[in-house]
């Protein structure tokens, strides 16, 4: 029976070192949650202070309505997928998985029935003789899963699972997790610091940075109306560039830094000589025709296959990342041409200069 887990104003302290100050979150029943930041950022703590692992200075944590805070590791009902495959390599597939259930004093019966149901949903049966070396490295992670799955978990928590595999087997294998997490419909935090992984994946993700959490939302929400450039940096890239309102009434009218001078419909109120940054994602600049756009210099160009990617230097030294669809561009220019750019308003982000902070109207961090 999956659970939902809350997060309630938790703290994190090693001597003076605050690690986790006051956060707080709701993770669904049944979803997949994804803690998403860079290296030391406190997802891997926050999720052993789920686990139990670490302790909780301040603040609780709850399975439903029951705060486990002072609950036993062993007494909290979860399944945990390490890094590390941490699976045993003098046991067969099938005694590794069939090794937590047999500390439960299950019945011969239940346990051969439990275990081939779930070598089935991962994909294995067919090798549940071999030992661990006999298998390649998505193998042996599918184990690990089959393995913190099988005892029927009210949460499962994944910490960086993928992050040993080669790129061909990440792909593989995140498309098994959320298969296979989506079919038992059990509660899932997952961390990693891949963005692409978190965005393939999760139902929502909270996006991580110094022990807080800047954002917390959709794939689709955090990548197309991120809350902060932070956020906008990290989840993809954008380029940001200086700008400052010249004029406010029905829309918004942003001189940018470049010359692009670009019209918004969707912002909140601000005052003309108001700062701000305009975050453009390399897709949402517009390669145009001469006379549209600000005139820039292609510095470098790489054929991708699908898209082409430019990187531009407009005259006042700015420069951008441009990606172009191969399918509908006009032409592909080449180092030292001119090109020149416009950008797609209904889709680039305007944050305020001072707090980093977006102006879009209807974006909330939700934390």
């Amino acid at each position: 029976m999956a659970v939902a887990i809350h997060v309630n104003n938790v703290k994190k302290q090693y001597e003076d070192n605050v690690v986790i100050r006051n956060l707080s979150v709701d993770i669904k029943s049944g979803e997949l949650f994804t803690l998403l930041g860079p290296s030391g950022c406190g997802k891997t703590t926050l999720l052993r202070m789920i686990a139990g692992f670490n302790s909780i200075e301040a603040g609780t944590i709850a399975f439903d309505d029951k705060i486990i805070n002072d609950v036993p590791v062993y007494k909290r009902n979860f399944g945990m997928v390490f890094q590390s495959y941490a699976i045993f390599p003098n046991m067969t597939v099938y005694r590794n998985v069939e090794y937590g259930l047999k500390n439960k004093k299950l019945s011969k019966v239940e346990i051969k029935k439990r275990v081939n149901e779930i070598l089935d949903i991962v994909q294995l049966a067919e090798y549940k003789d071999r030992y661990p070396n006999k298998l390649s490295g998505g193998q042996q992670q599918r184990v690990a899963l089959a393995r913190a799955v099988v005892v029927q978990p009210e949460v499962l928590l994944m910490d960086e699972p993928l992050s040993n595999l080669d790129a061909k087997l990440r792909v593989e294998m995140r498309t098994v997790i959320s298969r296979i997490q989506k079919e038992l419909g059990i509660t899932t935090v997952y961390v990693t610091h891949d963005q692409e992984e978190a965005l393939a994946i999760s139902d929502r993700i909270a996006v991580m940075n110094k022990g807080d959490i800047y954002h917390c939302d959709t794939p689709e929400r955090i990548y197309s109306r991120p809350y902060n450039t932070f956020v906008a940096n990290f989840i993809g890239s954008s380029s940001m560039i200086d700008g400052t309102v010249t004029a406010v009434g029905n829309t918004t009218k942003i001189k940018m830094a470049t010359g692009l001078e670009i019209e918004m419909n969707n912002m909140v109120p601000l005052e003309v000589g108001h700062k701000v940054i305009v975050g453009v994602r390399p897709e949402e600049f517009i390669v145009a025709p001469e006379g549209r756009g600000k005139k820039s210099i292609v510095k470098l160009k790489q054929f991708l296959g699908k898209n082409i990617k430019y990187d531009v230097v407009f005259e006042d030294g700015t420069e951008i990342e441009v990606c172009s669809d191969t399918n509908s561009a006009e032409r592909i220019y080449e180092s030292g041409e001119k090109i020149y750019i416009s950008v797609n308003t209904k889709h680039i982000n305007v944050f305020d200069k001072e707090s980093k902070i977006t102006l879009i109207k209807g974006v909330h961090s939700n934390v």
